[in-house]
């Protein structure tokens, strides 16, 4: 009358847990956003997003020296520009926020990784991706012209040092435009880690206020995803890997872990999930309050996504997970 299978019997002790544990989350997994802006000393903390910062090119050099002395392999950056206009100058300009912080963190700590954000709504005076038709107020981006852009932009941060690039505009095309102009300009080494599987979410609202990046009129969802498809995101995967993608995003991570299996699961190329700005202010929110135990919950939300499949981990919690990990 007593059960034969007892599955309690491992967990009778925390090593035999650790021996037997399926997903193993380590630093190695992680990739730190850095929020980049003009000036010397600038430390302006995002009040949706404690603990985050955006910061001036010689911040960013001492935050990119502590991420590697904590065992985090990469950072992306994202630039914070002073001017914006239709052209998104600031984002392929040879002296753009993001080509500085770039070539500074390269020259001060040469084996951290750094990607960048190849994107143009903080760059836009409208704050969308790319070209509109003139007197549009809706914010359908203009598809083709717009590869230009991002041609360009690319081969400007190829220039200014950074590893890999990771267009995040959810333009037709992109992953192939983006190619063709890196090796054009002998980039042919640089690979592209493609937000895939972007959707247009609610769960971007923080990110807005630190990126500077909130579209003036309209929405996004005329290129970002559906939130109720997952089919689709097997279709954008499949084109960007036959554009020429190196690894593949998911994003965001929380509500989508369900797209993060499928993903790995049609591809052989590296995934990645970003663990993004909302989800992190809803974990800091509730502890902050004394609600949740924070460390229980991130490490337990980021091992989620590891089992999940991802590969990768773009989250602002890494520089407290790392430590949490040693």
């Amino acid at each position: 009358m007593f059960p034969t299978h007892r599955p309690r019997r491992l967990r009778n002790h925390s090593q035999l847990r650790r021996m037997v544990r399926e997903t193993v989350l380590n630093t190695s997994d992680l990739i730190y956003p850095l929020f980049a802006v003009s000036g010397e000393g600038i430390a302006n903390e995002v009040k949706s997003m404690p603990g985050v910062f955006q910061l001036s090119v010689d911040k960013i050099v001492e935050d990119a020296k502590e991420v590697y002395d904590l065992g985090i392999p990469a950072i992306i950056l994202f630039g914070v520009p002073d001017d914006k206009d239709i052209e998104a100058t600031g984002a392929w300009h040879d002296c753009g926020i993001v080509q500085k912080a770039a070539t500074a963190v390269k020259e001060a700590v040469p084996e951290l990784i750094v990607i960048a954000d190849t994107c143009l709504c903080e760059y836009t005076n409208h704050g969308h991706c790319g070209y509109l038709q003139v007197g549009d107020l809706t914010g359908k981006v203009l598809n083709d012209p717009t590869l230009e852009l991002l041609k360009k932009t690319a081969v400007s941060q190829a220039q200014a040092g950074v590893d890999i690039i990771a267009p995040s505009g959810m333009m037709d095309g992109f992953v192939q435009a983006i190619r063709t102009g890196l090796d054009e300009a002998g980039f042919q080494d640089i690979p592209i880690l493609s937000y895939a599987a972007k959707y247009a979410s609610a769960y971007y609202g923080p990110f807005r206020d630190a990126a500077d990046s909130a579209p003036q009129f309209g929405d996004r969802r005329t290129y970002q995803m559906d939130p109720g498809n997952g089919r689709e995101a097997l279709k954008e995967i499949e084109l960007d890997m036959l554009e020429g993608a190196d690894m593949l995003m998911v994003k965001p991570a929380l509500s989508y872990m369900d797209i993060i299996w499928r993903v790995k699961e049609a591809s052989n190329l590296p995934v990645a999930a970003y663990n993004v700005s909302g989800e992190y202010s809803m974990i800091k929110a509730a502890a902050l309050n004394g609600w949740i135990d924070e460390e229980r919950v991130v490490m337990e939300t980021l091992t989620s996504f590891k089992r999940a499949g991802a590969d990768l981990i773009l989250t602002y919690h890494a520089k407290d997970a790392a430590r949490w990990l040693k």
